[in-house]
């Protein structure tokens, strides 16, 4: 299983599920479907979204950015 970081590419708001799609080896479009789907259920989705916006780490890019 990959590294959980938030990727610099393949991202649409923050890259919370490209990079929990690299994670768990699917689809960003499946994890984004199961995100909004479970998001007609009650309970904190959008707020677990926020908080792993925040607190994933950016992916390293692999040039320098200067």
């Amino acid at each position: 299983m990959a590294a959980l970081a938030r990727p610099r590419d393949g991202r649409v708001i923050g890259g919370v599920c490209a990079a929990l799609a690299r994670r768990f080896g699917t689809s960003a479009t499946t994890m984004r479907v199961i995100f909004v789907a479970s998001c007609l259920l009650p309970g904190p989705q959008f707020l677990l979204y926020l908080a792993l916006w925040i607190l994933l780490p950016a992916q390293k890019s692999a040039t320098p950015a200067w």
